[in-house]
């Protein structure tokens, strides 16, 4: 009978832990697992990406969608390297991943071998929770044991790097001796609470208060129910963090949507007229989008000490579990009789939802990538999962897609990195392969990473039980994202050099690889190509040409940025014509009939309401 080696054991006790799927491409740094994958039947199930970056976002995908933890492997040197970007991500979203590292033989180590980088130094940081190297086989299965405890516990990133020759060597467990160290399986269930006298304290305030704002993040992902509630007895509205977009219903008619650089109106007015501030299970960067610092009382929940008091000078900071801390608190609230403050809240959407679909109807040369997501929101199955990449996309993703029921959706949300679109879409099939997943992505992102994943869509849909994988890629031939911050805010004209990018035929390429597209060029094509493929029998990309003019600028923009713009148009940017047609189109809808008086909103003053002119 042959002996077990640390290769087996480390996949043995992968699948102890309940992981079915590594993400991950080849390498002579990692021979002795790709050994052990073939004499273990190939599970758990090696996911074979194009480059290792795609991996680690296929792993930052599956775990968020799954609420896993998501395993990554790389051979050593290079391929170790590839995979930061994406293990970076999954740092600064808090989502639990573990990397499997090959290295150099110990033999070899420190001797400036081929492909020898100090993995140790390189890894400190985006795994300084837990990055150790097994040194002799009696260091597991304590490594991957931590390994994955500290990646669940903290939701973070952990690294186990695994020298080449101890892959292949024997494998013996520590023993009952001097300094060995034994391990055992498992995290245990738990949910911090605070203590009652900062309960307490915190109910206190939010009852109070006479306009109560919620903003959510995705720690309040497993509290719909209880948030619902409190919102409802508070007379609260509700706005979310772009990585909380699915914790509540959109069509719930208090959620104002998204908030910050990519948010809705309602959120940025919400946060402009309360007097009470309660946000829960979110790190929400931007201070600038939530009250004056002394505009409002604020109480903070999370489960992070390590994160809360963060952004605001919150009065309460309640450690602990969104769930369970809302549990407790929401007995010791009082229910608003006044609705004056909802009411005008829910005003507010209505007439965002209103604005929204006559920003999409603009015309534009050729198609409005607003009217592209808007489509698509009638249209998205009760079980959708919708990724989007960094960039413009993410944008017409936070204000046009009304995330309801089972939905879900999420994009690179701390680190807002390009690449993970197609990727995250890959990872959510293989953690849900029974539901279909639209990837929101630009050209510049498909360019980069997104076109070559498409392959391994193409190699693994057949083992889905629902093939679909929609990949609608915006093609306005522009980095348009970072054209128009430099418009906005330094008043640059676009310079084409760093700009512009060649037009690819992406659905000809998909069909080339065994898939399906269509290019969209004209607007009464838009809705048939998602009909069309919603109904497909395999992963489809739609090749949507979208005018790049069409502004992305915030709707609550500053007059400093509409300023800098204008700067901009006057030293010559080469689309000022459209430019000027298309802000302005898109800017009106806000002012045609039936839009109420700005004064009538929730927390509007004469100085806001004037910035609007």
């Amino acid at each position: 009978m042959a002996s077990t080696k640390v290769s087996d054991h480390i996949l043995e006790r992968l699948r102890e832990w309940d992981v079915t799927h590594v993400f991950a491409y080849a390498g002579d740094g990692i021979n002795g697992l790709l050994a052990a994958w073939g004499r273990a039947d190939n599970k758990p199930k090696f996911v074979q990406s194009r480059h290792e970056e795609m991996s680690a976002f296929q792993a930052v995908g599956y775990a968020k969608f799954s609420g896993k933890v998501g395993v990554c492997a790389a051979t050593s040197g290079p391929g170790a390297i590839h995979l930061l970007n994406g293990l970076y991500d999954a740092k600064l979203d808090h989502v639990p991943v573990v990397a499997l590292v090959g290295q150099t033989n110990r033999s070899a180590m420190g001797g400036s071998y081929q492909q020898e980088v100090d993995l140790q130094n390189l890894f400190k940081d985006v795994a300084s929770d837990f990055c150790e190297t097994a040194m002799v086989p009696e260091q597991l299965p304590n490594l991957i044991d931590r390994a994955m405890r500290t990646a669940y516990a903290r939701r973070t990133v952990t690294a186990v790097i695994i020298p080449a020759d101890v892959q292949e060597l024997d494998y013996s467990p520590p023993k009952h001796a001097f300094k060995m160290v034994p391990s055992s399986m498992g995290i245990g269930r738990y949910a911090p609470v605070p203590v009652d006298e900062d309960v307490e304290r915190a109910a206190e305030i939010l009852n109070s208060g006479e306009k109560v704002a919620v903003l959510v993040g995705q720690g309040a992902r497993g509290a719909r129910a209880e948030v619902e509630r409190l919102a409802d007895v508070l007379g609260a509205g509700v706005a979310k963090a772009l990585l909380g977009k699915d914790v509540l219903p959109d069509d719930l008619p208090y959620v104002t949507g998204s908030i910050g650089l990519l948010g809705t109106r309602p959120s940025y007015e919400m946060m402009q007229g309360c007097d009470t501030l309660l946000m829960i299970g979110s790190s929400f960067p931007y201070t600038q989008f939530m009250p004056e610092l002394d505009q409002a009382r604020a109480v903070q929940i999370d489960i992070d000490p390590h994160m809360i008091g963060l952004r605001y000078p919150f009065e309460v900071n309640l450690v602990g579990d969104a769930r369970e801390t809302l549990r407790r608190l929401l007995p010791r609230l009082h229910r608003k009789e006044s609705r004056a403050w909802r009411d005008g809240i829910e005003q507010s959407v209505d007439r965002w939802w209103e604005v929204m679909q006559r920003r999409a109807a603009v015309d534009a040369d050729p198609v409005n990538p607003e009217y592209v997501v808007h489509a698509l929101d009638g249209l998205l199955p009760d079980d959708a999962i919708v990724t989007a990449d960094s960039g413009s996309a993410a944008n017409w993703y936070a204000r046009h897609l009304r995330l309801r029921g089972r939905m879900r959706g999420s994009l690179s949300g701390t680190l807002a990195t390009m690449g993970p679109g197609v990727p995250y879409a890959i990872g959510a099939k293989f953690a849900h392969p029974d539901r279909p997943a639209i990837a929101l992505v630009g050209d510049g992102a498909m360019q980069m990473n997104g076109m070559m994943e498409m392959v391994t869509a193409a190699k693994y849909y057949r083992e889905w039980s629902d093939p679909r994988l929609i990949v609608a890629v915006l093609n306005n031939g522009d980095l348009n994202q970072v054209t128009w911050e430099m418009r906005a805010m330094s008043g640059a004209p676009q310079f084409e050099e760093s700009q512009s990018i060649p037009d690819l035929p992406y659905a000809d390429i998909a069909e080339r690889m065994g898939l399906q597209g269509v290019r969209v060029e004209k607007p009464k094509h838009v809705e048939s190509a998602w009909q069309q493929a919603l109904a497909a029998d395999r992963p489809f990309v739609i090749d949507f040409r979208t005018d790049p003019a069409v502004p992305p600028i915030p709707p609550h923009a500053s007059l400093d940025q509409i300023e800098a713009a204008a700067s901009a148009i006057l030293r010559g940017d080469s689309d000022r014509g459209s430019m000027i047609r298309q802000g302005f189109k898109a800017k009106v809808q806000e002012f045609l009939p039936g839009t109420r008086h700005r004064g009538d909103r929730p927390g509007a003053t004469k100085d806001s309401a004037d910035d609007d002119r």
